[in-house]
């Protein structure tokens, strides 16, 4: 590790700063030396043992000892945690019954609604739509022989799809991109007092529009999910307002934010591999592999935090008291080289394919089956339409990890 490195190991602590610009340029440095070192590793930035190893991380994904939720179990005061900020309660309120961060019995009666929209035979009926939207999309700029096409092309197709799933009109949906970008700033390391009141801020208009859209349903229904969530009924209960509202601003945030950094950054390691796209995309078995190795190569989330639901005691040696918190390195585990030959090669013919950023257990995507979809269509119908599509300029990595996403994509043909 030279002098430069942006992190240091020792002693399985780990000390790197994620705001620092050549660590979230290449958090991949860090995670190599972290293989090597040591896979489960306290990370000091962020006060917690975290896991690098595809085996522990698939296993912990499942284990129901860890959970997203903690506060049905244990008080804030006894968790060490401050009270809630009155300056993010309208956020707080959005993240109140999201699936992401419920546990049973809570999130298997939400997640049984809404599953139903998402399971393959039903999102592979949307084919045709990614599909026309994405020709439409590429005829509004081929001509121009460049763009920059996360804007253009990689943000318009997930958030028009899971608009019109829900039940949004399409040119809603770069509207609900940017509320949604604005909230999951949320999320990152460090996030600052007017980051969190912008959030605030976007939270209260989204649901504010969430409202307008259910007492439009209510006085009119439709064939739509939104629709499906206020008249279905659940262990003979209907959804209350709160939680029809917390489910759909999830399923709108995360139906189009990881497909978005996913689109860019496999874009740009098949350009940057000098592999030929038509080979990539050849017939639908290989569009799926160069798919499936996008997503394991450069991973839109590379961390997912689970608290211990109890005392545990892993098979390696670590214990956890109730409460506590681990970082599961979704990033990390997909180039793990314990599991994956030339981990860091970018390889849509390798035959050990496979990855965790949908994560695993209870907490699998919801959306991975139309999110596989998009990405498979999108990919195809852009190399199929410019063949000679090349990177305009080098592509840099935005400052948001734990998602990891480009800035900008332009590219020229």
């Amino acid at each position: 590790m030279s002098a430069a490195a942006p992190f240091a190991l020792a002693d399985r602590h780990a000390s790197a700063q994620p705001r620092e610009l050549a660590f979230y340029r290449d958090p991949y440095a860090f995670y190599d030396a972290v293989h090597a070192a040591s896979p489960a590793f306290f990370w000091d930035n962020y006060d917690h043992w975290c896991f690098a190893g595809f085996k522990d991380v698939s296993a912990l994904l499942r284990d129901k000892r860890f959970g997203r939720q903690i506060l049905h179990l244990m008080s804030r005061e006894q968790l060490g945690m401050a009270p809630p900020k009155a300056h993010t309660a309208a956020f707080d309120q959005t993240e109140k019954y999201t699936l992401l961060n419920l546990e049973p019995p809570a999130h298997t009666r939400l997640r049984a609604l809404v599953n139903r929209a998402f399971v393959s035979r039903n999102v592979e009926q949307l084919r045709p739509r990614i599909e026309r939207l994405a020709n439409e999309l590429i005829d509004g700029f081929a001509a121009d022989g460049q763009v920059e096409l996360l804007r253009a092309f990689a943000a318009p197709i997930p958030a028009i799809v899971i608009a019109e799933m829900i039940g949004m009109p399409a040119d809603m949906a770069m509207q609900l991109v940017d509320w949604s970008n604005r909230m999951v700033a949320m999320y990152m390391y460090g996030v600052t007092y007017e980051t969190e009141l912008d959030a605030n801020q976007a939270s209260i208009e989204f649901m504010d529009y969430v409202r307008e859209m259910i007492a439009e349903r209510r006085r009119q229904p439709r064939e739509d999910l939104l629709t499906h969530m206020l008249t279905t009924e659940v262990d003979g209960e209907k959804l209350t307002d709160d939680e029809v509202i917390s489910t759909t601003i999830l399923l709108l945030n995360a139906g189009h934010e990881a497909t978005v950094h996913t689109t860019g950054n496999g874009v740009k390691a098949i350009l940057e591999s000098g592999l030929d796209p038509k080979a990539l995309f050849a017939d639908a078995d290989q569009t799926e592999a160069t798919v499936e190795e996008c997503i394991r190569f450069d991973a839109p989330l590379h961390m997912f935090t689970r608290y211990a639901l109890q005392d545990v005691t892993l098979d390696n040696g670590l214990s956890f008291k109730q409460g506590e918190t681990i970082g599961l390195m979704l990033g990390a585990a997909n180039r793990d080289p314990a599991r994956f030959a030339e981990a860091n090669r970018f390889d849509p013919f390798r035959k050990d394919g496979a990855n965790v950023s949908f994560g695993a257990g209870i907490h699998f995507c919801i959306g991975a089956p139309l999110a596989r979809i998009e990405l498979q269509v999108a990919m195809q119908t852009l190399f199929d339409r410019l063949p000679g599509l090349k990177l305009a300029t080098e592509p840099q990595y935005k400052n948001i990890y734990h998602f990891h996403g480009l800035e900008r994509l332009e590219v020229s043909w």
